[in-house]
């Protein structure tokens, strides 16, 4: 990865700073990109300070507009687009269908499935310049099994394959690959914000596991390194699971 230029959305937390790291520690140049100034900020800030090359970008993923300047920040800073980590997403929701709000069904479709249209409309756009760039778009095992009383968010997951599918057919051509990770239960602020409301402490409480544990960020990171690399030259269209055994029950 070195010398290459990435973008991940959602990097200032969870397992979006973790690939923004670990790709920063393969040799990329990370752009952070998050809604979280903050959070980002000191991502983009620790990379730097550990001898990686990084930057921050204040980013709305739904917001069409932000998502051109993302991608422009990058091509005018580094001059071309390597890879694409689209990792930011809102949690699910918990109310069953006949309950639904759809003011809370709009938002978690904006961020976790327009904005993954959005970012694949202006990353494509810049790879297809340059005939070539690895794109990988985050799901969930809920993009393969439904869950109650998550129909947003099943929902979204779901169209995250569909778009990750489609974009590869119509990018092979162009030297572009185009793939998804599904992560399981990884221990993440919005899986221990889940747990906390739950009640429930055990590590395997949602029954997400064969190992009896949550998986790291770090885990799911190693995934959208390999999909980045040159290691995965000849995937594309493809949905990795990162989810011990859950999607095999």
């Amino acid at each position: 990865m070195t010398g290459r230029v990435a973008i991940v959305t959602g990097g200032g937390s969870g397992m979006g700073a973790a690939t923004a790291r670990l790709l920063a520690q393969n040799g990329a140049r990370v752009l952070v990109a998050d809604l979280n100034a903050e959070l980002g900020g000191a991502i983009a800030d620790e990379i730097v300070a550990n001898g990686g090359e990084a930057a921050f970008t204040r980013t709305d993923v739904s917001d069409e507009n932000d998502v051109t300047a993302m991608v422009a920040t990058a091509v005018e800073k580094w001059g071309r687009l390597d890879c694409a980590v689209n990792n930011a997403a809102l949690p699910p929701d918990s109310a069953p269908i006949v309950d639904l709000d759809i003011a809370t069904f709009d938002r978690i479709v904006a961020v976790n499935l327009r904005a993954i249209a959005l970012c694949l409309k202006h990353e494509l756009r810049q790879m297809t310049s340059q005939r070539s760039g690895s794109i990988v778009n985050l799901g969930s095992v809920s993009s393969i099994k439904a869950r109650a009383h998550n129909s947003a968010y099943v929902a979204t997951k779901h169209g995250v394959v569909g778009l990750t599918k489609t974009a590869a057919l119509e990018h092979g051509q162009d030297q572009i690959r185009v793939n998804a990770v599904l992560p399981g239960g990884i221990d993440t602020p919005m899986i221990r914000a889940a747990r906390a409301a739950s009640g429930v402490t055990p590590p395997d409480e949602f029954g997400l596991s064969l190992f009896g544990r949550l998986g790291t960020p770090e885990e799911v990171a190693e995934a959208c390194l390999w999909l980045c690399s040159d290691r995965s030259s000849y995937v594309t269209g493809h949905s990795l699971a990162v989810d011990a055994g859950f999607l095999a029950r």
